[in-house]
């Protein structure tokens, strides 16, 4: 655990008074402000992870512009994963007369009260309590004995969440794919129509300085073919990320889990293990249901399905 003393420590929550604070503040999120799940992914880094997040909640968040997390809990290949809206959260801060240069750090609830005994009282009509290694918000009238909130004995870990001013219109990556995409565009049409006001002998004298300039391939039909060439790379991907959101959506028995995700060529290879023969039928039914067409084998309790991107 990492010891932050040096700020108070508040607990943020929509139904919680207006705050009076005279310096800075460490903020603790309720679970009323972010979304969380506890997941078994076959993955080695924290940044693997965060890659399938936004498929992991797709179906399970209302509209909004979301921002995502994950730590790794105490065992290897577990991980809590969390979803949340950056306006939201500002919001509820200036809600409570805090400004944010105020604000020296912010915290899931999840990741700082998991000491907590039993039931706590964090409002007049909810309490909070740990289910399953998840922190979940219940009303008041659901729990007899609730205890009261105690942040003095709270020690803070490395687990901070990053709250973006001004929104995400678009995931980083994909802003700088979209904006390479229309600096070629815009390059080829001004040098198309640069071309056409010089004379005839020093087209392509031009056209080939500018290409070499900029990177891009000596004629219009190679550039095209290269634009065509990641248009398909952009389909596969959209497609390898609809599959694997596909795959971490089943409802799988206790028994059962996913050994293996894994590419090869134009196919995607997914092994179910702790499945029987005669009662998979489950996972195949849930895929056909969401038009993930498949070749499947058996062989010794793992289920391998196959398919083409």
């Amino acid at each position: 655990m990492i010891f932050n003393k040096k700020y108070r420590t508040i607990f943020l929550d929509s139904n919680s008074n207006v705050i009076s604070i005279d310096a800075k503040v460490n903020i603790i999120l309720s679970p009323s402000l972010y979304w969380v799940k506890k997941i078994t992914l076959p993955v080695k880094s924290i940044r693997d992870v965060k890659k399938l997040l936004p498929s992991i909640f797709e179906e399970t968040l209302p509209d909004g512009k979301y921002s995502y997390s994950a730590y790794r809990s105490s065992k290897e290949s577990e991980f809590f994963i969390f979803a949340y809206e950056d306006k939201k959260i500002l919001d509820e801060i200036a809600k409570k007369n805090i400004a944010i240069s105020d604000v020296a750090n912010v915290y899931f609830a999840q990741s700082e009260l998991l000491s907590i005994n039993g039931a706590v009282k964090i409002n007049e009509s909810q309490s909070i309590y740990i289910k399953d290694d998840i922190l979940i918000l219940v009303p008041c009238c659901w729990v007899e004995e609730k205890g009261e909130l105690d942040l003095n004995s709270v020690d803070l870990s490395k687990h901070k969440v990053v709250l973006q001013q001004f929104g995400h219109i678009v995931d980083i990556k994909n802003f700088y794919n979209i904006g390479a995409v229309l600096v070629v565009l815009i390059l080829i049409v001004f040098s198309e129509l640069f071309i056409t006001a010089q004379k005839a002998d020093n087209i392509l004298e031009l056209k080939d300085e500018l290409f070499a300039k900029n990177g891009l391939q000596p004629t219009m039909l190679q550039n095209k073919s290269m634009l065509k060439k990641y248009n398909k790379i952009h389909i596969q991907q959209t497609n390898i990320r609809k599959y694997i959101s596909s795959f971490l959506s089943l409802k799988l028995k206790q028994s059962e889990h996913i050994e293996l995700i894994s590419l090869r060529e134009k196919v995607m290879v997914v092994d179910f293990s702790g499945t029987n023969k005669n009662a998979f039928s489950h996972i195949t039914s849930a895929l056909k249901a969401k038009n993930v067409m498949f070749k499947s084998t058996y062989n010794n309790g793992v289920l391998h399905l196959e398919i083409a991107l």
